[in-house]
């Protein structure tokens, strides 16, 4: 996890799967509070390196499509960049589905937090947009 440092990890606890080798073969002998414990650990370390990724994004402007309305308010909207971050940002004018590039804020280690500066297309974005490596 320190050598890739992902933007997103799908982490479970382990359990064994129905009918397989392991399953027939092995036997589990991690207790459930270790496995809660690693688990833990490991989302603690990648919304760490998450927001360390997102921190870096500070000060940039993204093309984002407009999915629709953020979880959390109707004021504001939810939309994803082309590197799938999804960013939240107030609702103003925007349509779903339209383009806006927006310049990013501020950030949590899950969500670019922005504001829009205008409608574009993404001829147009290929043009404008600052990419942070």
């Amino acid at each position: 996890m320190e050598k890739v440092r992902c933007d997103h990890a799908f982490t479970f606890k382990y359990s064994e799967r129905p009918q397989t080798y392991a399953e027939r073969k092995f036997e589990d002998d991690v207790s459930e509070d270790v496995k809660q414990r690693r688990l833990e650990e490991i989302i603690t370390l990648q919304r760490q390196h998450a927001n360390e990724r997102n921190e870096r994004e500070l000060g940039s402007v993204h093309t984002v499509l407009i999915d629709g309305p953020s979880k959390k308010s109707d004021a504001e909207f939810f939309g994803r960049t082309d590197t799938n971050k999804g960013v939240v940002f107030p609702r103003e004018d925007y349509e779903k589905g339209q383009y806006v590039r927006i310049r990013i804020d501020d950030c949590t280690s899950s969500t670019l937090l922005g504001t829009a500066l205008e409608t574009t297309t993404l001829a147009e974005a290929a043009e404008t947009d600052t990419i942070v490596a």
